[in-house]
C-alpha cells in the first residue's frame, strides 16, 4: 500500500516520505480501514518534530484521525462491520502506524460508525478536536444554562468547543485575534466575540454577564491568558487547559485568589482522558452532527503526496480550520 512515513525526526520537508509499505492485516479485536481522509493535528507535528521526545518506533506512519470504510476484521469482530463507513480516533496512539496510508489497522473500539449523509471530510475532522473539546466542557458537569469562554474560538478545538457548548444550551463567549476570524466564530454560534487585540477581555465578559463571570473556560494558551482567565472566572468555575507551546512550559498560579474563588484548574491530554468520558463524547458528537449543530471548518485538503505541505501549513498557522490529507487514489 502507499503511505507517508518518517524514519527520523525533523522538519516535514526533510523527513516525510511517501512510498510503498506492506499492507497490514487485522489481529484479534482489530479492524482494517481503507482510509479516505486523514486528519492532521498539532500532536502529529509535535511527534514528527521532536517536541515530544525521541521516536518510540523505528518508522512511523503519522496521524491519529481519519475516516474511511472497514474492509477487513480480525478474530472476535463481527463480519457485518465490513463495508461500514467510519471515523477513527487515536489511530497512532501507542502504535507505529496511523491514518496517513491507504489502509490502517486499529482496535475496533477506536472506530466509530459514520452516518451515510456525513462526509469523510467531516469524519476525519472529529477525533482529537471533538474529544478534547467535549472533555474540557463536560468533565465538571452539565452545561445547560452555564456560561462558557472559549479562548481562541477560531482554532479547530475552539470551534468544536463553541459548537458543542451551544448545542447543549450554554451561553458562549469566545476570543479571537484577527478580524477575519469573526465570521468563523459567528458561524459556530458564539454569543459574544471579543477581539483580544482591541478589547479588554475581562471587562467585556463582566459586562456581558452582569459581573458574574463565566463557569467554564477552555484554554489554548495558559501562559499568556491565565491572568485574564482568573479575572473572568465565576466563583467555583473551571479552567481547562488543553495545549502548551513549549515542552518545558511552567505556569505561575495565584494561589490565594484561586482558593478564594474556589477555582478548578484542569489539564487535559486527550489520549489520557477516561474511556467512559470518550464514550460519552462519541455519543454526544454523533448526536450533535445528526442535528446539524457540528460543522467543522475544512481549511486545507491535499493529496497524500503533498503531506509535507499540509504539515507545514499547520505548523506555521497558515491555515484556519482542519487540515486533511486525501488518501484516495
Amino acid at each position: 500500500m502507499k503511505a507517508a512515513y518518517y524514519d527520523q525526526l525533523g522538519t516535514a520537508v526533510e523527513v516525510l516520505k511517501v512510498g510503498d509499505v506492506p499492507t497490514p492485516a487485522p489481529g484479534p479485536g482489530e479492524v482494517r480501514v481503507k482510509v479516505a481522509m486523514s486528519g492532521v493535528n498539532p500532536s502529529d507535528i509535535k511527534g514528527r518534530s521532536g517536541f515530544k521526545g525521541a521516536m518510540p518506533f523505528k518508522r512511523i506512519i503519522p496521524h491519529q484521525d481519519g475516516a474511511g470504510v472497514i474492509d477487513s476484521v480480525g478474530q472476535g469482530i463481527c463480519e457485518s462491520r465490513i463495508g461500514e463507513r467510519v471515523w477513527m480516533f487515536e489511530a497512532q496512539s501507542g502504535r507505529a502506524f496511523g491514518t496517513a496510508a491507504e489502509f490502517v489497522v486499529l482496535p475496533a473500539g477506536n472506530v466509530v460508525r459514520l452516518a451515510d449523509d456525513v462526509s469523510f471530510e467531516t469524519g476525519a475532522s472529529l477525533g482529537i478536536a471533538a474529544l478534547t473539546a467535549h472533555y474540557c466542557l463536560f468533565a465538571d458537569g452539565e452545561l445547560t444554562g452555564k456560561r462558557v469562554l472559549v479562548q481562541g474560538g477560531a482554532g479547530v478545538v475552539g470551534e468544536a468547543a463553541i459548537q458543542l457548548a451551544k448545542w447543549t444550551g450554554a451561553w458562549v463567549a469566545t476570543t479571537i485575534r484577527h478580524a477575519r476570524d469573526v465570521e468563523t466564530a459567528k458561524a459556530s454560534g458564539a454569543d459574544l466575540i471579543i477581539n483580544m487585540r482591541e478589547e479588554d477581555v475581562s471587562v467585556a465578559i463582566k459586562a456581558a454577564t452582569h459581573g458574574k463571570g463565566v463557569d467554564r473556560i477552555i484554554e489554548v494558551d495558559p501562559i499568556a491568558n491565565l491572568k485574564i482567565d482568573m479575572d473572568c472566572l465565576a466563583r467555583g468555575g473551571t479552567i481547562s487547559v488543553y495545549a502548551v507551546t513549549t515542552p518545558d512550559a511552567e505556569l505561575s498560579i495565584p494561589v490565594m485568589k484561586s482558593m478564594g474563588n474556589c477555582s478548578v484548574l484542569r489539564f487535559v491530554l486527550v489520549y489520557n482522558i477516561p474511556d467512559e468520558a470518550k464514550r460519552r463524547a462519541i455519543g454526544d458528537v454523533t448526536s450533535c452532527i445528526a442535528q446539524g449543530a457540528y460543522k467543522p471548518t475544512i481549511g486545507l485538503t491535499v493529496p497524500l503526496e503533498q503531506i509535507a505541505q499540509a504539515h507545514g501549513a499547520l505548523e506555521t498557522r497558515a491555515v484556519k480550520g482542519k487540515v486533511l490529507i486525501d488518501v484516495q487514489p
